[in-house]
């Protein structure tokens, strides 16, 4: 049943068929090959999906879309430009420090693309940037938004591998902003190596003013989270609270967003949650039978075997992981491998909470780097440009997002140390 699952998997990757019609395609080849009922798929796929945490997706989808066309967005960039935009280099600064910012509410990388990047891509080219590199730095950015709380593939993480959500959004603030800080030093040198943005602090806000016209958007991460924190509601819960939030500031205090626009809102969110849903269903169907054929347990003796200490461990699923995610959804990546390496990751005595930013932040990549990253595609869209334009300037971008992933690996206090200190109390 695996070799045909497997087979049938890398043939239908190779005709460009989508991830997850090639997962659930290997899979229903997979129950034929053992004779197996059919409804088996049909049972395993809604149990995929029929789990409470999972209701947070749509939510957080929907409410990183009603930020975008709410003006929430827009108010956030001119608040973070307020803050870093006065130096050289200080919009590129902004793109990232606005991403931060989002990602504490939407949850989604694509959607913090779309959001941020209609803003600032077209900023950064007016004020002299080259296009690929505006796009590549937009793309990079993103990707906070699968790391910084609250995020959808913790969400996935914790669900696959039966790990606290609200301790996973926690330990992901460390690694949030390490790589945030790493990526605004290295523009900043970067800009003043090639002499960009000398003109970067026109047109910006005081930063009072920009805070006070910001206001109603900065409050909103700062409910959710501490809400989460707090104990308030849980991550679920939160997300329909960021919902309703971003809804009332969109039609009630900013008024922008008008009833055609909302059910254009609503339809794009609808689409968006049914891509991801398809995804888990597909992956979970396959994640079950490859659980029932034995592999998790072989992999996790064969791993045992070969990779003798944690420190090996680490280095051998990081390889792993960068590869599967440079062709595998991130979703269905984590629904599929967290089963499998979460376990082992805990025989060495890792962290299951550590093991999932490591996990998380590595399968990010996949993100940003061809040839299936979604982020990229999503920058190209907005800033009009073809894929192959965007690979030199993202490569310098990937170097650093590595290096922050070597010492989230190996350095698990940045991820634990605010986990530990809050549930200690």
């Amino acid at each position: 049943m695996t070799a045909v699952m497997l087979t049938t998997m890398i043939v239908c990757f190779a005709l460009t068929i989508s991830v997850a019609v090639s997962i659930g395609l290997a899979s229903i080849f997979g129950i034929q090959a053992t004779n197996a009922h059919m409804l088996i798929s049909v049972k395993e796929m809604f149990n995929a999906i029929n789990k409470f945490p999972l209701a947070a997706i749509p939510f957080f989808i929907l409410a990183g879309n009603l930020m975008e066309t709410g003006g929430i967005s827009r108010r956030l960039v001119e608040f973070a430009k307020s803050i870093v935009g006065g130096v050289q280099g200080g919009l590129p600064m902004t793109c990232v420090l606005t991403c931060m910012i989002f990602a504490a509410v939407s949850g989604s990388s694509v959607a913090t693309t779309f959001a941020v990047g209609a803003i600032l891509i077209p900023a950064l080219i007016k004020h002299g940037y080259p296009t690929s590199y505006a796009a590549a730095l937009q793309a990079t950015s993103a990707e906070l938004g699968v790391i910084i709380p609250p995020s959808i593939p913790l969400i996935l993480y914790g669900v696959s591998a039966e790990v606290s959500i609200g301790e996973l959004f926690i330990a992901g603030v460390g690694p949030g902003i390490l790589i945030s800080l790493a990526l605004m030093a290295f523009v900043y040198v970067y800009c003043k190596i090639k002499g960009w943005g000398k003109s970067d602090g026109d047109g910006r806000l005081g930063f009072f003013k920009a805070t006070w016209q910001a206001g109603w958007a900065l409050l909103m991460p700062v409910i959710i989270l501490g809400g989460i924190y707090g104990g308030i509601f849980t991550p679920t819960e939160a997300a329909a609270v960021a919902v309703f939030y971003a809804l009332i500031v969109g039609v009630v205090i900013y008024r922008e967003i008008k009833l055609p626009t909302l059910v254009l809102v609503l339809r794009k969110s609808v689409i968006s949650s049914a891509v991801i849903m398809f995804i888990i269903a597909n992956a979970g169907l396959f994640a079950f039978l490859i659980t029932r054929a034995g592999v998790p347990d072989a992999i996790g003796r064969w791993l045992e075997a070969v990779l003798q200490s944690p420190t090996l461990f680490l280095l051998g699923v990081n390889a792993a992981l960068f590869f599967i995610g440079m062709f595998i959804e991130t979703s269905a990546a984590i629904i599929v491998l967290a089963p499998i390496l979460a376990p082992v990751a805990m025989h060495f005595g890792i962290d299951p909470v550590h093991f999932g930013l490591v996990m998380v932040v590595n399968l990010a990549l996949g993100m940003i780097t061809p040839p299936f990253g979604v982020n990229l595609f999503a920058a190209c869209t907005v800033a009009k440009i073809s894929l192959d334009r965007i690979i030199p300037h993202l490569i310098p971008f990937v170097l650093v997002i590595l290096a922050c992933l070597m010492v989230i690996t190996y350095f698990p206090a940045i991820s634990l140390s605010l986990r530990d200190l809050v549930y200690a109390r």
